[in-house]
């Protein structure tokens, strides 16, 4: 069962995270993109939130959960668990807001996060993935700190936070989107956006047996990840489940999820290099993905998001080049 007792991410609080975000941050931009049909094309939208200071999205949820801190909670420090672009955003807001950071991220996480995390500042503890329980690492940081923890999507200010992106759409745009595509791991930019542009119809689009979100919305509850998940490139959309307050801002206005290969994604990140002359990293591309490979209906009011950029040289380079 779900509880419905939660302190619930608002309207209202996207917009004015929207308004906190747009004081220190530009507007990412909005591109055309002509997205290749079986009969034709259409011309849409896509939102480069890979060209973010940290390369992700995550900057904002990561701002806004740490400004809405106490002045107690900011001296005592936060903990956050991440593959990377979670934690790259957390440790951006606590070095700006000069709150001690420390982020819990798996010891086989690409080499590219874990150093941009560390030079941000944060303290870094590692765990193994798979063979360590990850919540209780981060547990044990913040009973022994006294730290308040920042999750990664279920936590009110982050959704919230991630939700503003969808406001710079609708300024950019002119409107609300008639649907934004979306890459989806445990369903924090999913609910935000949803939350932002109440108008636009929501597609989440998950890796090939990680779409624990997509399972949930059509089970009307919380679903685990088998005890054998299939491999995925999309290193950034591997939760073992979403959370509660993800799912009730996401029933009754996603739409049914889509599933991704790793060989879509791979041309994706192509067709974003060779067309839009940008830089994603596998699960910042799984949207464009979904709308290369027609999984989802597309007019010329659609926005897919371009959710990260942080990939190392040399798999990029291989992903490019075909090998």
């Amino acid at each position: 069962m779900i509880q419905n007792d939660l302190q619930l991410p608002t309207h209202e609080g996207v917009i004015a995270a929207a308004r906190s975000i747009a004081a220190i941050l530009p507007p990412t931009p909005l591109l055309p993109v002509e997205i290749p049909l079986r009969d034709g094309s259409v011309r849409c939208h896509v939102k480069a939130e890979s060209l973010q200071p940290i390369g992700a999205f995550k900057i904002r949820g990561g701002w806004w959960r740490l400004s809405n801190l106490t002045d107690e909670e900011k001296e005592r420090g936060v903990v956050a668990v991440s593959s990377g672009n979670h934690a790259q955003g957390v440790a951006w807001a606590a070095r700006r807001l000069g709150i001690p950071a420390v982020i819990v991220m798996p010891r086989n996480a690409p080499k590219v996060k874990l150093a941009a995390t560390e030079a941000l500042g944060a303290d870094i503890v590692l765990y193994d993935r798979p063979g360590e329980d990850r919540d209780e690492v981060a547990a044990r940081e913040v009973a022994q700190r006294g730290a308040t923890l920042v999750h990664a999507f279920g936590d009110r200010r982050v959704i919230e936070g991630q939700g503003s992106a969808a406001i710079e759409i609708t300024e950019q745009l002119g409107r609300q989107p008639s649907r934004i595509l979306t890459c989806c791991g445990g369903g924090g930019l999913a609910a935000g956006l949803a939350l932002a542009c109440p108008e636009s119809a929501i597609h989440i689009v998950e890796p090939e047996g990680w779409d624990m979100v997509g399972q949930a919305l059509a089970k009307g509850d919380i679903v685990r990840v088998s005890d054998n998940p299939p491999a995925t490139i999309c290193d950034a959309l591997q939760p073992d489940a979403t959370k509660p307050i993800n799912l009730l801002a996401l029933l009754g206005r996603a739409e049914p999820g889509v599933t991704v290969t790793d060989d879509e994604v791979r041309e994706a990140q192509r067709f974003a290099f060779a067309k839009l002359h940008l830089v994603l990293e596998p699960g910042g591309a799984a949207a464009l993905a979904a709308a290369l490979a027609s999984k989802v209906p597309l007019d010329e009011d659609s926005v897919i998001m371009l959710t990260g950029g942080n990939t190392d040289a040399d798999s990029f380079a291989r992903t490019i080049a075909g090998v």
